[in-house]
């Protein structure tokens, strides 16, 4: 096995276990272990993997570990790098599957996650600041972040701010007689009637875009109001998604559990990650070619800007709704500090020293 490899199982494995957040706590994680702390790309090259990301369906987060798993080990990297981020979920929610349909109940883990939101906050700060320096190339890009920004916070769906901000700046840069017409990616859903559970998760997997969270408005759409999963199940199956490492899609491990035991966890989880290794390894081949052209170049430059800003307003709500106390400001304000002082800690040791002072503090 070469050293490359090896690196990649090790990061990898390790941001499987510790990786709490969603989709922009756990790129912020991957950065600051890939540009910072090992070196493998400078931020421009982590920013173009994750505006590549962006415009493709599924799992943001997972997807971007499979795109940093090619880019250091190749196609080896690109397997290893996904299945070890995604299965420590998928063991750790399949589990909690079983539990809950053995039991009827969830561990209490609220003090726990109390702590754990703030740190996270901090550790998607000290990510976009370095990121958004790299992505805002000149005065229009900086217009552009500032306008995506206010977009996400608005509610305007991010495929439309990251598709938007390329569309314009390509028209900016070339003028509208050679204004790039982009067109996502449109895939028949075909309804629901028998199909095997792995069919159903593979169309969402296939065609979801946007973060993680968006999932469960598909899983309600297409089991919920069919009759299949309780109201009440699919909110449990959200809860575990937010307390739980990884991927925000292992919550189909649990939701597949309750449906049909084992091998409905098994089917919905492969079929709904099966899309993004295959999505990953298509455009892969695109991303290098797409800096040889000024106009392809230029709607990435702009979609990055727009990342960025996407993740910022990601990181404002969640400061909104989670530091709204005086213990979790606490923990927000001791982990900037933390970072401020040793820029290379490692944010997974930031999540767990967050988590134990959740504890402790929650009980006063």
């Amino acid at each position: 096995m070469n050293s490359r490899l090896k690196e990649v199982i090790q990061v990898f494995a390790r941001l499987g276990i510790t990786a709490f957040g969603g989709p922009a706590a756990h790129i912020a994680m991957m950065r600051q272990e890939v540009v910072n702390r090992r070196r493998w790309m400078d931020d421009a090259g982590f920013l173009d993997l994750l505006g590549a990301t962006n415009l493709i369906p599924g799992p943001n987060s997972t997807e971007m570990a499979i795109h940093l798993g090619k880019h250091r080990a190749g196609w080896k990297g690109l397997l290893m790098a996904g299945i070890l981020f995604i299965v420590p979920a998928v063991l750790i929610t399949g589990t909690f599957g079983w539990l809950y349909k053995a039991y009827g109940s969830l561990p209490q883990v609220k003090p726990f996650i109390y702590g754990i939101k703030p740190a996270i906050i901090a550790v998607i700060l000290f990510a976009v600041f370095p990121l958004a320096k790299a992505s805002v190339k000149n005065s229009m890009l900086a217009v552009l972040g500032i306008i995506s920004v206010i977009a996400a916070l608005a509610g305007l769906h991010e495929i439309i701010v990251l598709f938007g901000a390329g569309a314009l700046y390509a028209a900016f840069a070339y003028g509208k007689d050679r204004l790039l017409l982009i067109q996502p990616l449109l895939l028949a859903a075909a309804t629901l009637s028998e199909a095997r559970l792995f069919l159903i998760f593979l169309k969402i997997g296939a065609i979801l875009y946007g973060s993680g969270y968006v999932l469960f408005a598909f899983i309600e759409s297409e089991l919920v109001d069919t009759g299949f999963l309780t109201t009440q199940q699919l909110a449990d199956a959200i809860a575990v998604g937010q307390f739980t490492p990884g991927p925000v899609f292992s919550s189909v491990t649990f939701v597949g559990y309750q449906l049909n035991g084992f091998s409905g966890a098994l089917a919905a989880t492969a079929g709904v990650f099966l899309p993004s290794f295959i999505f990953v390894a298509l455009i892969s081949r695109i991303v290098p070619k797409i800096r040889t052209s000024k106009l392809f170049a230029a709607f990435l430059d702009a979609v990055n800007v727009a990342s960025v800003a996407v993740i910022a307003s990601v990181c404002w709500q969640m400061g909104s709704e989670s530091i709204i106390s005086w213990q979790a400001a606490l923990i927000f304000i001791a982990s900037v500090v933390l970072f401020w002082r040793y820029p290379k800690i490692n944010s997974a040791l930031i999540v767990v020293l967050g988590s134990v002072a959740g504890w402790m503090l929650y009980m006063l």
